[in-house]
C-alpha cells in the first residue's frame, strides 16, 4: 500500500507529534510505501496575521503543493493527523480532487472547540459542542485568551462546517477513545465515518524495574495539565514520596517555586525522550492529573510499557484507559488530597503494585504494542478507501471549485 501522512507539527513537541513518527515508522516497518508532508508552527512567526487567517481557513499553498505530491506519488490513501493551522482543510479537497481516500486522526477536539479541550476558567465547558459557528469561544477569547485569534478559529470552523468539509470530504475518522468518538457524533460528524483505535507505539521500550523511591509526572506545565492540583497534592506529601516532574511549559516558574529544599519536588525541566523512559521505568507509578477531556496521552502507552501503573484523574477517556485498581489508580479531577490519599495509599503497598506492575505490561502487550497496533491502522485504511470508492460512484466529489 502506498500511503502519504501528513502534519502541522507544533511549537513544542508534545503526544501528537510522538504518534505521528509511531505510525509511520510502523508503516514502514511493515512494507508500506510512506510518503510524507510536512509544516511546522514555528512558521507562523513568518507569516503576518492577515496571511495566517487566511492560511487557516483556506491554504492554497498546501493545496498546491500537496496536489503535486499526490500526483507524483499517487497513494491510496492520504493520513493527516494535525492540519492546523497552515496545512487546513484545504488538503482534504487536493486529495479527494485525485480520488485519495482520506483519514483524519482526532488527535484534539478542535473541530467541536476553539481551545481544543473544552476547558474555560479551569473548568469543563462545552458551549461551542454542536454549533456551526461556535460563537461562545469568541466571546470567551477561548483560543489563546485572544477574541481576535479565537474568532479566526471559528471563522474556519464555521466555513467548513457550511461547506461540508467535515462530512463529505474526510471518508473515516479515527477517534482515540469511545469517549472521543462519541464527542465527535454528538458534534456532528457521521457515526459511521467514525471508528476507535487508540495509540500505540511502534518500539517497545522494555519492562522497568519500579525500584526508584519517587512518583514522575512527564509532560506539558499548563493549567489544563492540573499542575496546580499536582503542586497542592504534593505539598503534603513530598516528605513520603518524593515527585519528579520532567517538562515545560506556561507554569515552569510556579513549578520551579514549589520545588524547594526538603519539599520532595525536584523538577527536571524538559528532558531527551529516552531519559524519560529511563525515569518511567524506575518510577512507582506516573501521575496524570489533568482537569480537562484527556483524548488519549501517549504518556499512558509508554508507561504502560514500562510497566508503570497509572495514578490519573477520572475525567474525560482516562477511565476507558485506565482500569482502576488493575492498571492504576483514578481519584476525583480537580481533588488534590483524592490525589495524595491514593498515591500514598498505592506507594505504600507494594504487593498491590507488582500486581499493577504486571497488569499495566500485559495492557501494553494486548492494545498498545507494535503487533496490536498496526491490525485496526490497516483496517482503517481498508474502510477509507472502501468508503472513498464508494463516494466516487454514487455522487460528485465536490462542489467546491477549486484552481
Amino acid at each position: 500500500m502506498k500511503v502519504l501522512v501528513a502534519h502541522n507539527a507544533y511549537q513544542r513537541t508534545g503526544g501528537e507529534d510522538a504518534v505521528f513518527r509511531n505510525e509511520t515508522q510502523l508503516l514502514r516497518e511493515h512494507g508500506h510505501e510512506v510518503f510524507e508532508y510536512h509544516d511546522d508552527n514555528r512558521r507562523i512567526s513568518e507569516l503576518g496575521k492577515v496571511r495566517l487567517g487566511i492560511e487557516t481557513l483556506w491554504s492554497r499553498s498546501s493545496y498546491e503543493k500537496l496536489s503535486a505530491l499526490l500526483a507524483d506519488c499517487r497513494p491510496d490513501v492520504a493520513h493527516f493527523h494535525n492540519t492546523f493551522p497552515l496545512i487546513s482543510p484545504s488538503a482534504y479537497y487536493a486529495a479527494r480532487k485525485r480520488g485519495v481516500a482520506v483519514v483524519q486522526t482526532l488527535h484534539n477536539f478542535r473541530l467541536l472547540c476553539p481551545n481544543a479541550i473544552f476547558l474555560r476558567n479551569g473548568r469543563v465547558c462545552e458551549d461551542c459542542l454542536g454549533k456551526t459557528v461556535p460563537f461562545p469561544g469568541v466571546v470567551h477569547g477561548c483560543y489563546r485568551g485572544s477574541r481576535i485569534n479565537s474568532a479566526g478559529v471559528a471563522a474556519m470552523l464555521g466555513m467548513h462546517r457550511v461547506l461540508g468539509t467535515w462530512n463529505n470530504q474526510v471518508d473515516l475518522y479515527i477517534a482515540l477513545s469511545e469517549f472521543s468518538r462519541n464527542k465527535f457524533i454528538q458534534g456532528g460528524l457521521p457515526a459511521e465515518k467514525v471508528m476507535v483505535k487508540p495509540n500505540g507505539l511502534a518500539e517497545d521500550p522494555g519492562q522497568g524495574s519500579g525500584d526508584g523511591n519517587f512518583a514522575l509526572y512527564a509532560g506539558r506545565l499548563s493549567p489544563e495539565k492540573g499542575i496546580a492540583v499536582l503542586l497542592s497534592a504534593w505539598n503534603k506529601i513530598g516528605l513520603e514520596l518524593p515527585l519528579k516532574i520532567a517538562g515545560d511549559g506556561p507554569q515552569s516558574e510556579e513549578v520551579r517555586q514549589a520545588c524547594q529544599p526538603r519539599t520532595g519536588l525536584e523538577w527536571l525541566g524538559a528532558l531527551p525522550h529516552p531519559e524519560v523512559l529511563s525515569l518511567m521505568k524506575r518510577a512507582r507509578f506516573i501521575v496524570i492529573p489533568s482537569i480537562c477531556y484527556e483524548n488519549f496521552p501517549a504518556v499512558v502507552v509508554e508507561a504502560f510499557a514500562t510497566g508503570t501503573p497509572v495514578v490519573a484523574s477520572n475525567i474525560g477517556a482516562l477511565p476507558s484507559i485506565v482500569d482502576d485498581g488493575r492498571t492504576g489508580m483514578l481519584f476525583g479531577p480537580g481533588d488534590a488530597s483524592d490525589l495524595g490519599a491514593k498515591a500514598l495509599a498505592l506507594a505504600s503497598d507494594p504487593d498491590r503494585l507488582a500486581t499493577m506492575r504486571r497488569q499495566s505490561r500485559i495492557e501494553f502487550e494486548k492494545r498498545y504494542s507494535p503487533s496490536a497496533s498496526y491490525p485496526p491502522l490497516i483496517e482503517a485504511y481498508g474502510r477509507a478507501i472502501r468508503a472513498a470508492r464508494s463516494s466516487a460512484l454514487n455522487k460528485p466529489v465536490s462542489s467546491l471549485t477549486v484552481s
